[in-house]
């Protein structure tokens, strides 16, 4: 279910651009390592819990997405695989494959930046968040920091065209 836009000078909002400040700080960690630049955090009780950015070809893990990452550290840092109160920003709309882990984590609201029109699963390809067979509803505000989200990732896919 999507969250209502906020007003962009509400103390909430910037509370949500600060995080994916946060985020975007990782995703061009990714791109210094080569990786498709896109970073994550989870945040419970405003303190970052998990960080992660993409890493599937420095890592060989197909899996180690920026998304799982952040997971995984959040959850080893809670102890539990359940993070129902935590809330995951990501620079880029989600793909299935992380989607379906937010729901396993149980959380409770995701924020991301730029849409992903080819391999998004929120907005963009198939709509998986408005099913209702799942056990377990995510919130969701797409569209914080957008443009910068969206940027890093043209930028990153430039360079590597014309290094080829």
């Amino acid at each position: 279910m999507a969250l209502e836009k906020e007003n962009p000078d509400s103390e909430q909002y910037k509370i949500h651009e600060k995080w994916m400040a946060e985020a975007l700080e990782l995703a061009h960690q990714a791109a210094s390592y080569n990786e498709v630049p896109v970073g994550a955090v989870v945040i419970e009780n405003g303190n970052i819990i998990g960080r992660g950015f993409n890493q599937p070809i420095r890592t060989n893990d197909p899996t180690a997405h920026a998304e799982i990452v952040a997971l995984r550290d959040a959850a080893q840092h809670k102890n539990n695989y359940r993070l129902p109160n935590s809330t995951l920003y990501v620079t880029i709309e989600p793909c299935t494959m992380c989607l379906g882990a937010l729901i396993h984590a149980r959380t409770g609201l995701l924020v991301f930046g730029a849409a992903e029109p080819r391999a998004g699963a929120v907005l963009s390809r198939p709509i998986m968040l408005d099913s209702e067979h799942y056990n377990h509803q995510i919130v969701y505000l797409d569209g914080v920091r957008d443009s910068e989200c969206g940027d890093v990732l043209k930028e990153f896919f430039k360079r590597r065209r014309l290094a080829k």
